[in-house]
Protein backbone atom coordinates (compact mmCIF):
# COMPACT_ATOMS: atom_id res chain seq x y z
CA UNK A 1 0.00 0.00 0.00
CA UNK A 2 2.87 2.08 0.72
CA UNK A 3 3.90 1.98 -2.60
CA UNK A 4 0.58 2.40 -4.02
CA UNK A 5 0.66 5.51 -2.28
CA UNK A 6 3.96 6.68 -3.64
CA UNK A 7 3.52 6.08 -7.20
CA UNK A 8 -0.09 8.18 -7.11
CA UNK A 9 1.82 11.17 -5.56
CA UNK A 10 4.59 10.67 -7.81
CA UNK A 11 2.06 10.33 -10.37
CA UNK A 12 -0.05 13.64 -9.21
CA UNK A 13 3.36 15.67 -8.75
CA UNK A 14 5.11 15.35 -11.90
CA UNK A 15 3.05 16.64 -14.17
CA UNK A 16 2.64 19.44 -11.91
CA UNK A 17 5.94 20.03 -11.90
CA UNK A 18 6.04 19.69 -15.58
CA UNK A 19 3.66 22.03 -16.41
CA UNK A 20 4.94 24.65 -13.92
CA UNK A 21 8.23 24.59 -15.49
CA UNK A 22 7.25 24.56 -19.15
CA UNK A 23 5.37 28.05 -18.41
CA UNK A 24 8.43 29.26 -16.81
CA UNK A 25 10.40 28.50 -19.50
CA UNK A 26 8.73 29.82 -21.87
CA UNK A 27 8.47 32.66 -20.41
CA UNK A 28 12.22 32.94 -20.08
CA UNK A 29 14.16 33.55 -23.47
CA UNK A 30 17.26 31.30 -24.24
CA UNK A 31 20.93 33.13 -23.89
CA UNK A 32 21.33 32.86 -27.46
CA UNK A 33 17.99 34.89 -28.47
CA UNK A 34 18.65 37.48 -26.18
CA UNK A 35 22.07 38.61 -27.06
CA UNK A 36 20.82 38.44 -30.71
CA UNK A 37 17.88 40.69 -29.77
CA UNK A 38 19.73 42.92 -27.07
CA UNK A 39 22.49 43.04 -29.82
CA UNK A 40 19.96 44.22 -32.36
CA UNK A 41 18.46 46.37 -29.86
CA UNK A 42 21.69 48.49 -29.45
CA UNK A 43 22.11 48.32 -33.20
CA UNK A 44 19.24 50.16 -33.89
CA UNK A 45 19.71 52.38 -31.15
CA UNK A 46 22.92 53.19 -32.20
CA UNK A 47 21.75 54.08 -35.31
CA UNK A 48 18.83 56.22 -34.32
CA UNK A 49 21.50 58.00 -31.90
CA UNK A 50 24.00 58.67 -34.93
CA UNK A 51 20.83 59.88 -36.85
CA UNK A 52 19.76 61.99 -34.21
CA UNK A 53 23.28 63.11 -33.85
CA UNK A 54 23.62 64.18 -37.26
CA UNK A 55 20.38 66.18 -37.35
CA UNK A 56 21.41 67.95 -34.46
CA UNK A 57 24.86 69.08 -35.64
CA UNK A 58 23.50 70.15 -39.14
CA UNK A 59 20.64 72.54 -37.09
CA UNK A 60 23.13 73.59 -34.63
CA UNK A 61 25.51 74.38 -37.21
CA UNK A 62 22.22 76.34 -39.06
CA UNK A 63 21.12 77.69 -35.54
CA UNK A 64 24.73 79.72 -35.31
CA UNK A 65 24.18 81.68 -38.60
CA UNK A 66 20.44 81.86 -38.70
CA UNK A 67 20.09 85.42 -37.02
CA UNK A 68 23.57 86.97 -37.02
CA UNK A 69 24.85 89.28 -39.44
CA UNK A 70 28.35 90.49 -40.12
CA UNK A 71 27.13 93.77 -41.09
CA UNK A 72 24.44 95.82 -42.74
CA UNK A 73 23.17 94.64 -46.32
CA UNK A 74 24.31 96.68 -49.17
CA UNK A 75 21.38 98.71 -49.73
CA UNK A 76 20.61 99.02 -45.77
CA UNK A 77 20.72 101.39 -43.29
CA UNK A 78 20.98 100.80 -39.07
CA UNK A 79 18.65 102.68 -37.11
CA UNK A 80 21.08 104.35 -34.95
CA UNK A 81 22.00 106.17 -38.50
CA UNK A 82 18.75 107.41 -39.04
CA UNK A 83 17.44 108.14 -35.55
CA UNK A 84 18.64 112.49 -34.78
CA UNK A 85 19.23 112.56 -38.52
CA UNK A 86 17.87 116.01 -39.54
CA UNK A 87 14.92 116.20 -41.68
CA UNK A 88 14.80 118.60 -45.05
CA UNK A 89 11.92 119.47 -47.08
CA UNK A 90 12.68 119.51 -50.82
CA UNK A 91 12.54 123.20 -49.99
CA UNK A 92 15.57 123.18 -47.83
CA UNK A 93 13.93 124.09 -44.77
CA UNK A 94 15.00 122.39 -41.90
CA UNK A 95 12.30 120.12 -40.32
CA UNK A 96 14.02 118.45 -37.31
CA UNK A 97 15.80 115.55 -36.29
CA UNK A 98 13.99 111.81 -36.33
CA UNK A 99 13.23 111.11 -32.89
CA UNK A 100 11.83 107.61 -33.60
CA UNK A 101 10.97 104.90 -36.07
CA UNK A 102 7.70 102.99 -36.63
CA UNK A 103 8.28 99.13 -37.55
CA UNK A 104 5.59 96.82 -38.65
CA UNK A 105 5.43 93.63 -37.79
CA UNK A 106 7.75 92.22 -40.61
CA UNK A 107 10.12 94.40 -39.22
CA UNK A 108 10.25 96.85 -42.13
CA UNK A 109 10.49 100.85 -41.50
CA UNK A 110 6.73 101.98 -42.22
CA UNK A 111 7.48 105.86 -40.74
CA UNK A 112 9.81 108.31 -38.92
CA UNK A 113 8.73 110.39 -36.43
CA UNK A 114 9.93 114.17 -36.07
CA UNK A 115 8.72 117.02 -33.59
CA UNK A 116 7.27 120.02 -35.37
CA UNK A 117 5.98 123.12 -34.48
CA UNK A 118 6.29 124.74 -30.58
CA UNK A 119 9.38 127.05 -29.98
CA UNK A 120 12.90 125.70 -27.68
CA UNK A 121 10.98 122.32 -27.17
CA UNK A 122 7.66 123.72 -25.52
CA UNK A 123 4.33 123.20 -27.67
CA UNK A 124 6.50 120.62 -29.74
CA UNK A 125 3.99 117.87 -31.53
CA UNK A 126 5.63 114.50 -33.17
CA UNK A 127 4.60 113.99 -36.50
CA UNK A 128 4.63 110.75 -37.79
CA UNK A 129 5.80 110.34 -42.01
CA UNK A 130 5.27 107.99 -44.04
CA UNK A 131 8.76 106.15 -45.68
CA UNK A 132 7.37 105.99 -48.87
CA UNK A 133 7.37 110.04 -48.62
CA UNK A 134 10.97 110.30 -47.01
CA UNK A 135 13.82 110.41 -49.99
CA UNK A 136 17.20 109.47 -48.64
CA UNK A 137 20.40 110.80 -49.97
CA UNK A 138 23.93 111.39 -48.90
CA UNK A 139 26.18 108.42 -47.81
CA UNK A 140 26.47 106.08 -45.05
CA UNK A 141 28.33 108.28 -42.29
CA UNK A 142 26.13 111.17 -43.12
CA UNK A 143 22.60 110.39 -44.20
CA UNK A 144 20.34 112.84 -45.74
CA UNK A 145 16.64 112.69 -45.63
CA UNK A 146 14.18 114.88 -47.52
CA UNK A 147 10.15 115.06 -47.34
CA UNK A 148 7.82 116.65 -50.03
CA UNK A 149 6.14 118.34 -47.51
CA UNK A 150 6.23 122.11 -46.26
CA UNK A 151 6.70 123.33 -42.75
CA UNK A 152 2.69 124.21 -42.75
CA UNK A 153 1.72 121.14 -44.24
CA UNK A 154 3.59 119.15 -40.76
CA UNK A 155 2.08 121.34 -38.61
CA UNK A 156 -1.30 120.80 -39.77
CA UNK A 157 -0.82 116.80 -39.61
CA UNK A 158 -2.19 114.77 -37.07
CA UNK A 159 -0.47 114.09 -34.03
CA UNK A 160 1.52 110.60 -33.27
CA UNK A 161 0.36 108.77 -30.30
CA UNK A 162 2.79 106.50 -28.81
CA UNK A 163 1.51 103.49 -27.98
CA UNK A 164 2.12 102.22 -24.30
Amino acid sequence: MKKLHSFALYALVTPAITLGAGSLLAEKPTPSVTQDSQSTQRAEQSDSRTAADRQDTRDQSRMQHRGYMSSAPANGMQASDLIGTEVKTTGDEDVGPVNDLIINKNGQVVAIVVNVGGFLGMGEEAVAIGWDDVTRSGTSDKPELRIDLTRENLRSAPEFEKQK
